[in-house]
This record gives C-alpha cells, structure tokens and sequence, in this order.
C-alpha cells in the first residue's frame, strides 16, 4: 500500500512540475533553508522591538502609586510636583483645589500639550484657554460670564476625574489697618484730654462759683451786725 502511494506521488510529481522527484524534493529543501535563514536575519531584530515595546507599555501601565494627601500648601511648594521629578506625583490647582493629574502624565507631565499648567493653579489659564505666562494664576478675577462658565466645566471635570489631595494656602494682602489703628489711638489721648476738661469738678464748688458765695456771706454778717 505504501509503495503504491509513493509511486502515484512520483507520477503525480513529475505531471504536474515536469521534474524528477529527486530535483523536486532537491528545490523545496533549498527553498526552505533560504526561508529560515531569512527569517534568522530580520525577524530577531522585528522580535526584539515587538519585546521592548511591550516592556515599555507595561512600564507604562504599571499601578500608580495611592495618592498622597497633602493638606494645604504653598503655591511654591506646589511648584515642586510639576513633572520634573518622576517620583513625585503630578499635581495641578484649579481654583485653589489642588489634584493628582499623575493618571494623564501624557497631557500634563513633561513634553505634553498641558504641561505648563502642572504645578500651578491654572485657573485662570483654563478660563481663558490661554498659555501665556501672565495667566498662570488662580486669580479669576474680571473673567466674563462665558469664562467662568468655561473654569466650571474644567473642574467638574477634574473633580469627577482626579483624586483632590490638599488646597493651595491663599495669600493674604497687606492692607492699611494697622496704619489706621494708629492713626487713632493718636487721636484717642486728645478726646480724651478734651473730656477731662470739660468735665465739671464734683468734689466742691468751682473756682468761679466759690469767690461769689464768699462775697455775699460777707456782705451779709456786715449788715447783721450794723442792725444790730
């Protein structure tokens, strides 16, 4: 059964390729060989950068760290988690509320679009969709309606997003109290000195009353003793 099935594959070999079976088995060998070494030559390097990207997405999918609650900072202690430190968590304010933006490094970290809002209170940046220097603030003063609107969907969205870990320390501006504090004390001592002046006595007569009430006691015993 076995050698009449090799002699048909013979047959069969040289009908349809016009070869002996020798050269025909001969040519798929040295085709085969030529495919391996081939495939030897340029699939390493292919299998290598097939193996490094998947080392370096896993790199990159690796578990964030929990976040770290900080409580209430300074804007230049902020400045401190803006990316440049990779073991440092990515940080940004938004209306003094500051968030762990470590999750969207690609847009906020180093080299992405957003990468200068990281690190500061970009509030006033996002309402205006601007990324100028002098907006870098969380100063929202004097926006329009339509501004303000803007920053809202912003931190809806960062809300809803990104874990909050602490708030930016307000500044507060001196002002002229303490000026005006001692402006009046100043002026306190002179009212009062002009109280104790016109205050009446209460211990006796006043200096004026006191000559009259003498004169007329006088003039009085003078003519009780001239009756007399």
């Amino acid at each position: 059964m076995a050698l009449q099935l090799w002699e048909t594959l013979k047959e069969s070999i040289t009908a349809y390729t016009g070869l002996s079976p020798t050269t025909f088995f001969t040519v798929v060998a040295i085709g085969l060989t030529f495919y391996y070494v081939v495939s030897s030559l340029f699939g390493s390097s292919d299998d290598r950068r097939i193996h490094e990207r998947s080392r370096g997405f896993e790199e990159e999918t690796e578990p964030l760290p929990p976040p770290v609650q900080l409580g209430e900072i300074t804007a230049e202690e902020l400045k401190l988690y803006d990316g440049a430190d990779p073991k440092k968590p990515l940080l940004m304010a938004i209306k003094g509320q500051i968030y762990d933006v470590s999750q969207s490094r690609m847009f906020y970290g180093p080299g992405g679009p957003y990468a200068l809002f990281a690190g500061k209170d970009a509030s006033r940046a996002l309402a205006k969709m601007s990324f100028e220097e002098k907006d870098l603030t969380g100063d929202v003063s004097g926006l329009g309606v339509f501004e303000l609107e803007a920053l809202q969907d912003w931190e809806y969205k960062f809300m809803s997003k990104y874990v909050k870990v602490g708030t930016v320390k307000a500044t507060v501006p001196v002002s002229d109290g303490a000026t005006n504090g001692e402006a009046s004390d100043a002026a306190k001592p002179a009212e009062v000195a002009e109280g104790d002046v016109a205050k009446p006595a209460e211990d006796g007569p006043s200096a004026e009353t006191a000559p009259k009430e003498t004169g007329e006691t006088i003039t009085a015993a003078a003519d009780a003793e001239k009756k007399e």
